[in-house]
């Protein structure tokens, strides 16, 4: 196992957080780092090429229901997500980190790009699925890593650095959506571009390959038969031969279960709240545009920038709040911002001007600090055998449920007529992260359980 710097010991003396990290700790941050930003673009470049695809993919009779197909096509993406996520998640725990997120970014890498030629929606439909199934894994073996070889006092800040990834990409998805041509770029059509885009981290694995190494923590565990879960007094079972099923083990303990179950309701709140209320934005962007008599197609861009520079800078101050606040406050504050931004986002009646700078908090609670939490505490609630199988659990796990609802907002948006009735609605998901909180254990200043 890495040998600490004393410094950075419960006790001893306070210095800046980033000393004691070494070039092979911001290598494996970079390299997560990689990977992370690519599932962020994935993900925001089907909220913004979904609508033009549909739009040439559905046939008449389709077209006519299509905000329910949006829905379908988001709530599959999901349920391959959360299916690819959890499997991929236990295979980590048993083949590695490093190897596992190989793999995952060079199937969601090639599977992307394969959308691109997508000819109907059926077609669409199962590349979103299987490209859901391969992305979903690389969340959990990459935080798995960077919080098993990072320093204790740097951990929950380069955890939150690692999660900024996912809001550079989608910043780069809205950049991206930007500035393609509106008739695309020689007869190939926008939204096929901004699919074919996504094949480029399979380039990513070239670096991966040479530059990054294995978590110790995490090998070490194995090779002592240490599968306990957690580190909860009395629940630390003895070294056995044997080892158990990981996925079977976080829901043995009971202490680990009551964390999976908790951690996963918040989960369930962050995802059902992004993908069923604020991935809604761009075209609600659109319609107050247009009564503005503004331009749509560029104010729907242009608030998706402003809304994911508010995601990024949550996400690199994440960690210190966390610290500052402690986990449970920083999770009541965070979805309790989310409530409140929602409310004023689906309610506004002012400017545009305006409302660009309520996107740039909408982004920093519903898709930075939301998700945010999740990269930072997880780690620190469950021991390395099973450290990714219950990251990715509660990652992931909430998308198995949460895959309805964007199919269920697009239903509302149909029946009453309006975006705006659809998110407030949904958004009361958000107290979810009100409540549960306060069942979990408190964990900021602690050692990470090994």
């Amino acid at each position: 196992m890495e040998i600490e710097n004393p410094l950075l010991r419960p006790g001893a003396p306070v210095g800046a957080w980033w000393e004691g990290l070494t070039p092979r700790h911001w290598r494996i941050l970079w390299g997560a780092y990689l990977g992370w930003i690519f599932d962020g673009y994935e993900a925001v470049a089907l909220v913004y090429a979904l609508g033009p695809a549909l739009k040439a993919l559905l046939t008449p009779d389709q077209a006519k229901t299509t905000p329910w197909y949006l829905g379908l096509a988001i709530g599959i993406t999901l349920l391959g997500w959360g299916i690819g996520g959890l499997a991929g998640g236990v295979a980590a725990d048993y083949i590695g980190r490093k190897r596992m997120m190989l793999v995952s970014i060079l199937g969601y890498a090639l599977l992307t790009g394969l959308t691109a030629f997508a000819t109907s929606f059926a077609a669409l439909a199962a590349l979103r699925f299987v490209t859901g199934l391969a992305i979903g894994s690389e969340w959990s073996t990459g935080i798995a890593l960077v919080a098993e070889t990072w320093p204790n006092r740097a951990r929950p800040k380069g955890c939150g650095f690692l999660q900024s990834g996912f809001g550079f990409g989608a910043l780069l998805a809205a950049l991206a959506w930007l500035l393609i041509p509106a008739g695309g770029i020689g007869g190939i059509e926008p939204w096929r571009i901004m699919f074919a885009l996504g094949a480029l981290p399979a380039f990513v694995c070239l670096y991966l390959r040479g530059s990054m190494e294995e978590s110790e923590r995490w090998m070490e565990a194995v090779r002592e038969h240490r599968w306990a879960a957690t580190e909860h007094a009395g629940s630390a079972a003895p070294s056995r031969a044997a080892r158990p099923f990981s996925l079977a083990e976080i829901f043995r303990e009971p202490e680990s279960r009551r964390r999976v179950l908790l951690a996963t309701s918040i989960s369930f709140a962050a995802t059902v709240g992004w993908w069923a209320v604020s991935s809604w934005l761009p075209i609600y962007t659109a319609g107050l545009a247009r009564a503005a008599g503004q331009d749509p197609a560029v104010w729907g861009p242009r608030i998706g920038v402003i809304y994911n520079c508010g995601a990024i800078f949550a996400y690199l101050i994440a960690g210190f709040v966390a610290d500052a606040m402690g986990r449970r406050m920083f999770l009541v504050m965070t979805y309790a911002g989310c409530l409140v931004v929602t409310a004023l986002t689906y309610t506004w009646t002012g400017s545009l001007e305006a409302f660009a700078v309520l996107a740039f908090a909408n982004g920093f609670f519903t898709l930075g600090f939301s998700f945010c939490w999740m990269a930072i505490y997880l780690a620190e609630l469950f021991t390395s055998p099973v450290r990714a199988t219950a990251s990715s659990f509660v990652f992931n796990g909430a998308r198995l449920v949460a895959w309805v609802f964007p199919i269920i907002a697009g239903q509302i948006v149909g029946e009453f007529g309006g975006v705006s009735n659809a998110a407030l609605i949904m958004s009361s998901v958000f107290v979810i992260g009100l409540v549960a909180p306060w069942f979990m254990p408190e964990t900021t200043g602690k050692p990470l359980p090994a």
